[in-house]
């Protein structure tokens, strides 16, 4: 990974920049809210876990086409339970967007705003996601010039087309922008895929599993920053 070469980074959102599993159990609470104060009938459906499950597995068997847009399947969920309870289905979009609303209240890792202070002064960056979090309602809309989501590009991480899609809205090469993400799949075997340069986030310290060798890693932004400049300064001297 040559540093020097480096002229934007694109973040993965879930679990990079945020924790995913607080944020959902919020999201998912407000949904049961939503059924219990609207469509009561439905609320036990979709408080069975075994159901929602095999509900969940055949949409995305139905909709295998749409597996890169989360909002979609979520409304269509949402429309599934409410047939199953015999409650109409009108109630589906103000479902969803109280759902979708949830799911913007997101609790950044401390690390993320220091970090992206710091390197927003020295490149551009991106957000590149498979969620359906918007970066301008968790409040981080300042700090991104694009914000890339597989819903937007009608393809999800790791397939090389979102990650090439990237690197031509920011007319740059693929060595030229550097991937940042926490999932080996998803992030590193999809960015190492069109030969871009990526940085592993493991914050839990885990053991590499992935693909290939071992990419370089961080526990945290701050790591990552601290990196990129040791990487400058050395280059420099």
């Amino acid at each position: 990974m040559n540093i020097q070469n480096i002229r934007a980074l694109s973040f993965d959102l879930d679990d990079t920049l945020w924790p995913i599993g607080p944020t959902l159990i919020k999201a998912e609470a407000a949904l049961v809210a939503w059924f219990s104060a609207h469509t009561p009938k439905a609320l036990p459906i979709y408080q069975d876990r075994t159901l929602i499950a095999e509900l969940r597995s055949d949409l995305m068997r139905r909709f295998s086409d749409r597996l890169h847009d989360l909002s979609a399947i979520r409304r269509e969920l949402i429309r599934e339970v409410l047939k199953r309870a015999g409650e109409p289905t009108v109630g589906v979009e103000h479902a969803f967007e109280v759902f979708f609303q949830a799911r913007q209240s997101v609790q950044m890792y401390a690390d993320v705003l220091p970090a992206l202070n710091t390197l927003k002064q020295r490149f551009q960056l991106v957000a590149l996601s498979n969620g359906n979090a918007d970066v301008d309602q968790v409040g981080l809309g300042g700090y991104f010039s694009l914000a890339i989501s597989a819903q937007e590009v009608g393809f999800s991480k790791p397939d090389p087309r979102i990650f090439q899609h990237t690197v031509q809205r920011l007319n740059l090469a693929p060595h030229e922008v550097l991937h940042i993400g926490d999932d080996a799949h998803t992030d590193i075997h999809g960015a190492r895929g069109v030969e871009m340069p990526c940085v592993w986030v493991n914050r839990e310290g885990l053991a590499w599993t992935g693909p290939g060798e071992c990419p370089k890693s961080v526990k945290d932004l701050s790591e990552l920053v601290r990196l990129l400049d040791t990487t400058l300064n050395t280059l420099k001297t």
